[in-house]
């Protein structure tokens, strides 16, 4: 897609971070956003900033695990612009700890939000862009994490390595019945964003209980670690570069520590050997 004015972007998780950096860029480019977020207060906020930049901009409050409150996103997009070219499926939280301490609910919390929101996101506007029938792209926000595997965070790397297989299967089925529609797979590195308080956006029905230690030490060091890190405008930008290109693999630049990381796994599976502690020198 070369073309952006005048045209539509869905954006999910979209009150802060990555998404509402994402809406900023779009509606630089002329773009009409649609914004959505779980979070109602911040959602309004975001729109307000959008709103300044001279593009007409909805807020839609969005639980992305939900099918039918996708599915209202959806109709309320089209509804209001009348078609949509750009969607990115931008929401995740995260939690870690042991493996086998952690609830069925802290699993069902990060698959809630980081598989079926991307899963409910494509089930929904796919088959509107295929009606569209003019140029459109889907962006998934995956994560460096998707590319490799690493303590104490299994959960997470186990939702984002499932969003980037949909994402490939995606986009080969498209590539084969609709063309027109491209796909991107955003795997960023560490950045500076409210994921390490994403806790805040839990449901009620999955509420944390007994914190273990190793959870409590996961989380400071995804905080410690995410503070001060890549800001969230460049992944934006690299987004914009990406659809621009029509590229699927959304990754680092070469010389990052993470793209490191991923190769070692790589090369792991390609020797057949044991997995390599490898993790990032960051």
């Amino acid at each position: 897609m070369k073309e952006f004015e005048n045209k539509t972007a869905v954006v999910t998780g979209a009150a802060n971070g990555i998404g509402l950096e994402l809406a900023k860029v779009f509606a630089e480019r002329g773009m009409h956003v649609v914004l959505a977020d779980i979070e109602q207060d911040k959602l309004v906020e975001a729109v307000d900033t959008v709103t300044e930049l001279g593009a007409e901009a909805i807020g839609v409050v969005t639980d992305v695990g939900s099918d039918s409150s996708v599915a209202a996103l959806c109709k309320a997009s089209v509804d209001r612009f009348g078609s949509v070219q750009v969607l990115c499926n931008n929401a995740g939280v995260y939690t870690g700890g042991l493996l086998w301490e952690q609830t069925v609910d802290d699993y069902e919390w990060l698959m809630r939000v980081n598989q079926w929101g991307v899963i409910h996101g494509l089930r929904h506007f796919v088959p509107q862009m295929i009606a569209q029938g003019d140029e459109c792209n889907i962006v998934n926000t995956a994560s460096m994490a998707s590319l490799c595997t690493l303590p104490f965070a299994g959960i997470y790397h186990m939702t984002k390595h499932a969003v980037l297989s949909l994402s490939e299967c995606l986009f080969h089925e498209l590539a084969m019945t609709a063309p027109q529609i491209s796909v991107s797979c955003l795997c960023p590195e560490l950045v500076n964003t409210g994921i390490a308080t994403s806790a805040r956006n839990r449901p009620a029905d999955l509420a944390e209980q007994n914190v273990t230690d190793m959870q409590k030490m996961s989380m400071t060091a995804i905080t410690d670690a995410t503070a001060g890190s890549l800001p969230p405008r460049v992944l934006a930008e690299r987004v914009l570069q990406g659809i621009k290109d029509n590229t699927f693999y959304l990754l680092p630049p070469g010389d990052n520590p993470w793209r490191d990381t991923a190769h070692s796994r790589l090369e792991d599976i390609r020797l057949v050997r044991n997995p390599t502690f490898a993790p990032p020198a960051i």
